[in-house]
């Protein structure tokens, strides 16, 4: 729902000049199924008109949390910022009188007020310096309005770019000197483009206060990816006190409430840094709406009467999913990929001939019951069931035919970033697997596979995070196709699973406590090559026509804000070869355990006297 036309802020006293608010992108609904998450500009613009409305001055206004951008095409890109009176976010549910709440810092309350209209002028540039005069140096500008109904954020779509440049850009107010920092960002390579090589930082469970956003500021400072991926639960929606609060000091349900908890994460300078240098290629995983979530509810709100009436909060899975889409697209620099398509954020970039980036969401589109902590027992029963499905019928014929474009117009590699574990993997001795993972959904999974292997379909990267550990493996059919874990041979593609930024893994000395529970993975599934839970950190996923390689990093504590960045383990698998390189990952990595090859690590023992583990030196194990 929008208007054409609205009243510019600096001349509404005059009431003449007009201005367009369609340059800002979250004035729009992420879906045109449901207008409610889109606001009445009409209402916007008669509230504007109102007798003694009167325009910010520049220097009352501040770019409270840094600059961003996003979804890289190769002929344009999504750029972000907010700028507003306040850090703090608007929270209001939705504006329906005419008026919306402001932040007044002398009480330290919400008070009713007419919104202004805020002015923002942006541009793209060749040049670092912002200030060049050189006309060829301007790329593209515009501007755009914000107001309190969308959190004072601005996103815009900047356009007539060249395919794989890199550009500058920056936003200030209207007629100002109040300028945004300067962000640096990149085109994508276009479809047909012959791509020589593309590197990608994959993230994923960053919890603020679970610790420091250290794999950020590492991954910024290091500078040697193009993008960055990130595979989900970028924010959490429950409350926690300590050093690094949440805010709000709870468990998040209103839209408010959403905004408020976004606007703390990108107060993070490491997530701010990272931001700015970089565009951002993200898809949401359950905790960016709630823990475990499926079509109809979530583990801790199953739409029963007693989760939404008596011990719940009053909303419900529909309204909560609402507030956490109206901010999540809000504050991230996203496109609205389909309109007329609600809560969809799974798509496709194809990067030259070099890859396809295919982006799913296998948590919140249309997705059958998961588990839900107690009715694992049910989850294990329905898991082959075929009517179940992990993304929905559109999503996953999407995923099928997308698989199948991209092998015929030649596409080297298929990169295929979702939020959880793709391959099977035995949890423990009882063999019991995870049912919020792709483990719960065999039917689903089984039908991938067969639509692989019957088209030939090879070099898949699968991407995962959402676990806390890292994991690499064989992409292999288990039970249906021959396999040979020596060799590889018989897998379809590799998979790369990334640990946490910064929420917990495992818990205890990292030998014996994490290295026992590495080894015991390796021994119970053939397919998995390496498994590691004790460190934070990301990964780079390099990759050429010839091989594609997966670097890990983990950062030792997050405990503190620092820049301890260890090289982990390296990965490579060389196209058409559908598997791991032997011997897999050079025979060597820094933790976990490793299939064939050797693990460095500290050497504990337990001191019966004091109870204290203890270090007695280094030593090489082989598993």
């Amino acid at each position: 729902m929008r208007s054409h036309v609205l009243l510019c802020a600096a001349s509404l006293l005059a009431g003449t000049a007009t201005a367009s608010f369609d340059g800002n992108l979250n004035y729009d609904s992420p879906s045109r199924r449901h207008d409610r998450l889109g606001v009445d500009v009409d209402l916007v613009e008669r509230r504007s008109l109102k007798r003694g409305n009167v325009a910010y001055e520049p220097s009352q206004l501040h770019f409270t949390h840094g600059v961003a951008s996003g979804d890289p095409w190769p002929e344009s890109i999504i750029l972000w910022t907010r700028v507003a009176p306040m850090n703090e976010s608007d929270s209001s549910d939705v504006t329906v009188d005419g008026t919306a709440p402001l932040w007044n810092h002398e009480t330290q309350k919400y008070i009713k007020a007419d919104p202004h209209p805020i002015c923002v002028e942006w541009k793209v540039f060749h040049s670092k310096c912002a200030n060049d005069t050189n006309p060829q140096n301007l790329v593209a500008s515009g501007k755009a309005y914000t107001t309190s109904d969308i959190d004072y954020t601005v996103k815009v779509e900047a356009k007539g770019l060249k395919p794989l440049t890199k550009y500058f850009y920056q936003f200030n107010v209207c007629g100002s000197d109040n300028k945004s920092p300067i962000g640096r960002t990149k085109s994508a390579p276009a479809k047909d483009d012959a791509v020589s090589k593309l590197s990608f930082a994959v993230f994923s469970c960053s919890n603020y206060p679970n610790g420091y956003f250290n794999a950020y500021g590492n991954a910024a400072r290091k500078d040697k990816h193009d993008f960055v991926l990130h595979l989900g639960d970028y924010i959490y929606e429950s409350g926690k006190g300590g050093e690094r609060a949440t805010k709000p000091a709870k468990t998040i349900w209103s839209l408010g409430d959403y905004r408020t908890r976004h606007g703390l994460y990108r107060s993070d300078p490491d997530l701010q840094l990272l931001s700015k240098n970089f565009p951002w290629i993200t898809t949401w995983d359950d905790h960016e709406f709630a823990d475990n979530g499926y079509k109809d509810g979530f583990s801790g709100l199953n739409n029963t009467e007693d989760s939404f009436l008596k011990s719940g909060a009053n909303v419900s899975v529909d309204a909560r999913k609402a507030h956490a889409v109206r901010a999540y697209f809000e504050w991230m620099p996203i496109r609205q990929t389909d309109l007329d398509d609600g809560l969809r954020v799974w798509r496709n970039f194809q990067m030259g001939k070099l890859l396809d980036l295919v982006i799913l969401d296998t948590r919140n589109y249309e997705r059958g019951i998961t588990d839900l902590y107690w009715n694992k027992d049910y989850i294990s029963r329905i898991s082959d069931e075929q009517s179940r499905s992990l993304m929905g019928a559109r999503q996953e014929n999407w995923f099928y035919r997308t698989l199948s474009q991209s092998k015929e117009r030649g596409a080297t590699w298929r990169v295929i970033g979702n939020q959880i574990i793709f391959s099977r993997i035995f949890q423990n001795d009882e063999w019991d697997t995870n049912g919020d993972a792709w483990d719960g959904y065999v039917a689903n999974r089984n039908r991938t596979l067969q639509h692989m292997y019957d088209n030939k379909i090879d070099n898949n990267i699968f991407l995962a995070g959402d676990t806390h550990q890292n994991w690499v493996s064989d992409l292999a059919w288990l039970g249906t196709k021959p396999y040979d874990k020596t060799t590889g041979n018989g897998a379809v593609g590799v998979e790369f699973g990334g640990t946490a930024v910064s929420s917990s893994g495992q818990k205890g000395p990292i030998e014996p406590v994490a290295g026992n529970a590495a080894r015991g993975m390796i021994r119970r599934n053939e397919e998995l090559a390496w498994q590691e839970g004790y460190y934070r950190g990301y990964f780079h996923l390099n990759i050429t026509p010839e091989k594609a390689t997966a670097q890990y990093y983990g950062c030792p504590t997050v405990a503190t804000r620092n820049g301890w960045d260890i090289p982990l383990a390296n990965f490579s698998t060389s196209a058409g070869a559908n598997h791991l390189e032997r011997p897999i990952g050079g025979g060597r990595a820094e933790s976990g355990a490793l299939r064939d090859g050797e693990i460095k690590h500290t050497n504990l023992t337990l001191n019966t006297n004091t109870g204290k583990w203890e270090v007695i030196g280094f030593e090489k194990m082989y598993v």
